[in-house]
Formats: C-alpha cells, sequence, structure tokens
C-alpha cells in the first residue's frame, strides 16, 4: 500500500475527533517526564478530555478547509492535542493548572466554539469556571432575592403578629 493510503485513517480518526469539538487546545509537552504525561493524562480523562499526539502533517491534512484551518499556523515542533466535545473551557483550565507545576507544558493556543484564540487568549479562557460552577452561581444569584423576599414577608408577618398580640 502507498504511504497516502496508511495514513488515510489516522487523518480520519483526527477529523473524527476534532469535529463537533467544543475545545480543541494545542501544548507542546517536549520536556514532560513520564509520570508528570500519566498525571496529565489522568487529569484531562477525568475532566472528560480526550488527548492525543499526531503529526502535524497529518493534523494540517486533516483540517485543511474546515473551521479549525487556523491551528495550522501553530502547528510546529511537537505538538499534543486536548479536545472536549462537551465543555468549552475544561482542556484549557486543566492544562493551564497543571502548567503551573509542570515548566515543560506549553499552551501554544487553541480553537474554542469554532474561533482561534493564541496562548495568551488561551490562559484568559483558562481562568473561567467551569460551566457546573457557572449554573451554581447562577442559581444562587436567582435564590438570593427571592430568599431576602421571604425574609421580608416573615418578618411582616411577624410584625403583625405582635401588634395583633
Amino acid at each position: 500500500m502507498a504511504k497516502v493510503e496508511l495514513k488515510a485513517p489516522v487523518v480520519e480518526e483526527i477529523s473524527a475527533l476534532f469535529d463537533g469539538a467544543a475545545t480543541i487546545v494545542v501544548v507542546d509537552a517536549r520536556g514532560l517526564t513520564v509520570a508528570q504525561d500519566t498525571v496529565l493524562r489522568s487529569k484531562l480523562r477525568e475532566a472528560g478530555v480526550s488527548y492525543k499526539v499526531f503529526k502535524n502533517t497529518l493534523v494540517k491534512r486533516a483540517i485543511d478547509g474546515t473551521v479549525n484551518a487556523d491551528l495550522a499556523g501553530i502547528l510546529e515542533g511537537p505538538s499534543a492535542f486536548a479536545v472536549c466535545k462537551d465543555d468549552a473551557t475544561a482542556a484549557a483550565r486543566v492544562l493551564a493548572e497543571f502548567a503551573k507545576t509542570a515548566d515543560a507544558l506549553e499552551i501554544k493556543g487553541g480553537m474554542v466554539e469554532g474561533t482561534y484564540y493564541d496562548a495568551k487568549a488561551m490562559q484568559a479562557i483558562a481562568e473561567i469556571p467551569s460551566r457546573d460552577v457557572l449554573l451554581s452561581r447562577l442559581l444562587g444569584s436567582l435564590q438570593s432575592p427571592v430568599t431576602n423576599f421571604a425574609r421580608v414577608l416573615k418578618q411582616i408577618a411577624e410584625k403583625d403578629s405582635e401588634s395583633a398580640a
């Protein structure tokens, strides 16, 4: 078989992985120890993030003509890809947190919801809390006025019952 035919399944795997992804973060993990890489992969798995290493030429072939084509500009040197289909901040958050303890890990950039972001912007995206945290904050914000209103009504009722007595 020709080399192109042998690489076609890998290009299809990359296309399938990137298709419909909420986030794709490209990192340079050169210099990580095996232990660090194992810990990183475990943390990414817990967050529901796929983490794969592909050859840049195959990734360029897979993203050519897609919404992820802007990634081609950062595909230089060793590249690993963290892909999350449902949480737009999970991959960036886990990688940025891990990079604080592992200097060898460098975020190159990525795609979030079809928009390209450089390394600095990906750091900012990593600071956004998870969907669950944001939903709990929203719920807390919605509950607060209701709770305060109920408290005022209770105080009015107690005041009325005291004056009636």
